[in-house]
Order: structure tokens, then sequence, then C-alpha cells
């Protein structure tokens, strides 16, 4: 059965996402931001989405291996493409129901091809598809205050729930 917390963390991660992206123009959507070495709002969130689709693809097709993703441009210059993609990825999350097992790809040469492959489950690579989506909402975070600070950033957007409870039990 797939663990119920880690697909409510996901809701969250990908709402947080949808409502940060509805906030923000098109244009700014796919500005370059010198901070994010010219990388764009775009290019992260379709990095992260993608992920996200591996995962579903490895869910279906017995493999996920993440080096292989698409890099869809349309996903990190079109809102909307993403706002479609996100609502996808929300969809099939929200109706999955069994743990699946499959095989985790990955390649860790570097001049050479070194594919590994490792047993894996689906509420394992979704507890890595929220940290990997929280570490790209931080640098995400930071572009868009770089260029539009006018957005309202739900409050630990880019943090992890451990920090999140960590920084509360110091306040305490």
């Amino acid at each position: 059965m797939v663990n119920i917390e880690l697909k409510n963390a996901v809701k969250n991660v990908l709402d947080q996402l949808a409502a940060v992206m509805s906030q923000i123009s098109e244009k700014d959507f796919k500005k370059p931001i010198d901070t994010l070495n010219n990388a764009t709002v775009g290019q992260h969130i379709r990095h992260t989405l993608e992920f996200f689709t591996c995962l579903l693809d490895g869910y279906i097709n017995g493999v996920v291996n993440y080096d292989k993703r698409n890099h869809d441009k349309g996903i990190e210059t079109d809102k909307s493409q993403a706002l479609t993609t996100l609502s996808g990825i929300t969809s099939f999350i929200e109706k999955v129901d069994e743990n699946h097992y499959f095989k985790l790809e990955a390649d860790y040469g570097i001049d050479m091809e070194l594919t590994s492959s490792i047993e894996t489950n689906f509420n394992r690579e979704l507890a890595y598809n929220i940290e990997h989506a929280i570490h790209h909402m931080a640098l995400i975070k930071i572009g868009i205050q770089a260029i539009c600070p006018h957005v309202d950033m739900p409050a630990n957007f880019g943090v992890a729930n451990s920090t999140v409870k960590y920084n509360k039990s110091q306040s305490a």
C-alpha cells in the first residue's frame, strides 16, 4: 500500500508549486535569473516535474531512470503546460494505491557508461522525489525573490519538514 503520509506530502509540495506558479507571469517564468546562474524558474519547475514523471513511468514500466528525462522545453517555457503536467502528476498519485516494486537505473560514469540497477519501490522513490522537489523549490524561491518579490510565497516553501520542525522546537 502506498504510504498516505507520502501522498499527502506530495500533494502539499505540488500545491505549493502551483500556488507560486499561478502568481508569476509567463515572462518571469522563463526569464534567466542572475542569482541562479541564468537558469529560469521554468527550468527548475520542469526539472522537478520530470523527476515525478520519470517515477510515474517507472511505476508503469518497471524501471525508473531519472537520467533519461525528456528535458521538455515546453514545460520550462509554457507555464500552462507546466501546470497541466503538475495536475497530471497529482491525479496519478492520488489514484495509486499499490506500493509497486521496480528497478532504479542510474548511470554514475562520467567518461563511460556505468549503469547501476537497484531494487526500489514507489514509496521510497516518492520520498526521494519529495526531498528533490523541496531542494529545487528552495532555488525557485531565491529566483522568484530576485525577479518578482511581490509573489506571496507559502510559509515553508522550499524548506524540508525536518527543518520546519527543528525551527519550531527552537522557538518553543
